[in-house]
């Protein structure tokens, strides 16, 4: 038997739970997957789940980690060239370079996501509103719909707020993390917390307790919000005849005439360095994230694939009121985020204080000082030395 640990949502464990039945019919392996909690895969303790699972499903910040520690298996010994070169043509965004590290390859993209807008198109053309194109036209949004009863709704639990963050930061221009400086010169990072302050006042009330599960089936159950800015996008809310049916698009840009970069999501699979099978778990992932089951069942069953093929799948789309079409440019273009050691700790802590600043007033330069200062620190031209 394998063992795997997912995240605790459809998106995740529906296509998982799917394969188990058809594979052991194939192969005669059987497969048992647990769940874990969205924060505890985006934030929590990685190195106990390798210990105990064959296979772990997770974010990609996390490779850095993994490749000093040793949790995971390195699989390039184990990918042909033939099989390498289909996942660089088949990647979404920067899904497969995402898992590559010091020269390994430390997961699979299993799935794959970004910050996207979410809306109810419904409500937008009952209250005769359109779909903002800029973070100004947002904030328009949010004050003519007070007084129509309907909200602009944002995913502001701290991780979310920190997500959000490096998005307007992209959307600027900026890359950070990666120009060499600070993670983020202090005059851009002053103007995206700025925003996402602005945002903070008009916003749904419940948004400061919303992750965008929470947010994504408020918007599905009620009538009160009719758009979101930013937000990683789940296919599920997308799919069916559901009344309520959310559309995702293109986020907002932070000026007219830029193009929104956001925060790449999604997970990979990779295998446990502790596994006492490596080809099994090797040769079950491979199949995962085969475009046949990719496009197929994957979808058919909830997931939000990490095949490019099934992302330009007619079939898919039209499962997905054409989810993938719409966001896949979204998705071409995310920012992705640092993978050095260290970084998954540091977003935390920076998700902590960064909530302290927009809910609480707390001082931004002291955070901006903190954050560049931190991210210097633990860069790993430094740690190396």
């Amino acid at each position: 038997m394998l063992t795997g640990i997912a995240w605790d949502h459809r998106r995740c464990w529906g296509p998982l739970d799917a394969s188990v039945a058809p594979y052991r019919q194939q192969t005669g392996l059987e497969v048992r997957w647990d769940r874990r909690s969205l924060f505890s895969f985006g934030e929590g303790d990685l190195g106990s789940y390798a210990d105990k699972y064959d296979l772990v499903i997770y974010d990609h910040p996390f490779v850095g980690d993994i490749s000093r520690h040793g949790w995971m298996l390195d699989l390039s010994p184990l990918l042909s060239a033939e099989q390498r070169a289909h996942f660089a043509g088949d990647e979404v965004g920067a899904s497969w370079r995402s898992y590559a590290y010091d020269g390994g390859i430390w997961a699979l993209p299993l799935d794959i996501a970004a910050q996207t807008a979410a809306w109810r198109q419904d409500l937008l053309e009952r209250h005769d509103f359109a779909v903002p194109e800029t973070l100004s036209a947002v904030r328009q949004l949010a004050e003519r719909g007070k007084a129509k009863g309907v909200a602009v709704g944002w995913p502001a639990v701290p991780t979310d707020l920190m997500c959000t963050l490096v998005s307007v930061a992209a959307s600027m221009g900026c890359n950070p993390g990666h120009d060499g400086g600070d993670f983020l010169e202090r005059a851009n990072a002053e103007a995206a917390v700025a925003e996402l302050a602005a945002l903070a006042r008009l916003a749904h009330p419940a948004s400061k307790g919303w992750n965008p599960i929470r947010c994504l089936d408020h918007m599905a159950a009620n009538d009160d919000v009719v758009y979101v800015p930013y937000l990683f996008n789940y296919a599920n809310y997308a799919s069916g005849t559901a009344e309520r049916k959310i559309t995702f698009g293109r986020a907002p840009a932070v000026a007219v005439g830029q193009q929104a970069h956001t925060v790449l999501g999604g997970a990979g699979i990779g295998i446990s360095a502790r596994t006492k099978d490596p080809k099994a778990a090797f040769d079950y992932a491979i199949w995962l994230c085969s475009p046949r089951y990719q496009a197929g069942d994957y979808v058919k069953f909830g997931g939000q694939p990490g095949s490019r093929i099934a992302w330009t799948s007619d079939a898919c789309n039209a499962l997905t009121s054409d989810f993938f079409r719409s966001t896949l440019p979204v998705m071409d273009a995310a920012y992705l985020r640092p993978t050095h050691p260290g970084f998954v700790p540091f977003f935390h802590d920076a998700t902590l204080r960064l909530a302290s600043v927009v809910f609480e007033g707390a001082p931004v330069r002291p955070f901006i000082d903190w954050l560049n200062q931190s991210y210097d620190r633990m860069r790993p031209e430094r740690t190396a030395r």
